[in-house]
């Protein structure tokens, strides 16, 4: 796929109905061929949308106006370009608990969680969330993540957590401002609810702060799985984090987290772990798969805020 590819298919995807500023700068983007040659001198997984929008926004620079984008980009390309090479998409979006949860509460309890690219952690305290799915509401606390669920009956209680630790190449840190003012950049220009949420989990996260190992997912997760209470059931999750992995780095991982005990969950784009069969998404939107031990069983949306269940 080339940039300008990429740039479409975010816009029209991922954006559309979600985001309309970012839904017409990545179009905007896919036809200035100015951009996409600067962009074209970057390795692959430093060209894509949400982090140049997001290095742009952290730098202070406009995302409302094409045209001015596009100016600031070109005359500021040097710090664009060093942050670009520097950083990765970090979403750390709590709202993807509410697709974990059914999964998470039907296993047997306590549970471990270990989350491979965690960011900071915030997915790591599903138990200490609220959800609604609809009229059903589960948990207290806050935030409160929504979540419209379709064909399945929604968890009726939340996990008990016993253990939880992340690992990630660059842990960040909720009780550090620059870490959370890129976090916040992350997010898209119109979800103030959005930010909201990622200061109440924040909160929660830094009342409570998870254990974060800075690690290779091949290399150091065994390791770190070990450290887990032998008492609790061990779930390793991933949330959009694998189509950062080189493909064979890719295939590792995969047979490595097979032989732990416990259970996997994968939430992740349907080409990223190549299932066999799959049905039609609910609509052309993007989603993620989620699925237990290999076994595809829903549709997500990226924010965790749609779920259609078919396993």
């Amino acid at each position: 796929m080339t940039t300008a590819q990429e740039y479409v298919e975010f816009g029209s995807r991922e954006a559309r109905g979600v985001s309309p500023t970012y839904e017409r700068l990545a179009h905007a983007v896919a036809h200035d061929d100015a951009l996409l040659a600067l962009l074209d001198g970057l390795p692959p997984a430093k060209r894509q949308p949400n982090l140049l929008f997001g290095v742009v926004r952290w730098l202070g620079g406009p995302v409302d106006d094409p045209a001015t984008f596009h100016d600031y980009v070109v005359t500021h390309w040097p710090a664009v370009e060093a942050e670009l090479r520097t950083r990765a998409t970090q979403t750390n979006e709590a709202g993807r608990c509410a697709v974990l949860l059914p999964l998470l509460a039907a296993l047997p309890q306590p549970l471990a969680l270990l989350e491979v690219g965690a960011s900071a952690g915030l997915c790591l305290y599903p138990d200490r969330y609220a959800y609604r799915y609809g009229d059903h509401q589960v948990g207290s606390g806050a935030p409160v993540l929504e979540c419209a669920a379709d064909g399945l009956v929604p968890p009726s209680r939340v996990p008990r957590v016993v253990w939880r630790a992340g690992l990630d190449l660059n842990p960040l840190d909720v009780t550090d401002p620059g870490d959370v003012s890129w976090l916040d950049a992350l997010i898209w220009p119109e979800h103030a609810h959005r930010r909201a949420r990622l200061r109440a989990a924040a909160g929660v996260a830094a009342a409570d702060p998870p254990l974060l190992v800075r690690g290779d997912l091949v290399d150091d997760l065994p390791a770190l799985a070990a450290r887990a209470p032998a008492d609790a059931t061990l779930v390793v999750f991933h949330n959009s984090v694998l189509y950062q992995v080189p493909s064979p780095r890719r295939n590792a991982f995969v047979r490595l987290v097979r032989e732990l005990p416990g259970h996997w969950i994968a939430n992740e784009a349907p080409e990223v772990l190549g299932y066999d069969t799959l049905p039609e998404p609910p609509n052309d939107a993007l989603h993620n798969v989620l699925a237990l031990d290999g076994k595809p069983l829903a549709w997500a949306r990226g924010h965790g805020q749609a779920m259609t269940w078919f396993g």
